[in-house]
């Protein structure tokens, strides 16, 4: 896989991942659904799960490709908070579209 390959299939990842708790009721996208939906502390939760098992997706990926590179807090801040930025789409969907309701 080239470098350019691996990086859009990390923010492929990342935005699928941003965006599948506020898709879905089932719990981790796999699990029971939920009886009455989910709260919102609820998807923020798998979202810092998704968060973190996308970051192993990327290590993973950079370790095949070499050498891994030491991060900094900077580095974490800054993806923590595109990762927020990927996932509007979805709270968008979930919780400003007004579904059914006809103007």
């Amino acid at each position: 896989m080239t470098q350019s390959a691996a990086v859009w299939l990390v923010i492929l990842a990342a935005l699928v991942a941003a965006n599948l708790p506020f898709v879905n009721d089932r719990w981790l996208a796999v699990g029971a659904q939920a009886s009455r939906g989910k709260p919102f502390f609820a998807r923020a939760l798998e979202m810092l799960l998704l968060y973190f098992l996308v970051g192993g997706l990327a290590l993973l990926i950079e370790k095949r490709a070499g050498q891994i590179a030491p991060q900094g807090w900077e580095f974490y801040a800054v993806t923590a908070a595109l990762f927020i930025t990927l996932a509007f789409p979805g709270f968008v969907y979930r919780y400003l579209m007004h579904r059914g309701r006809r103007h």
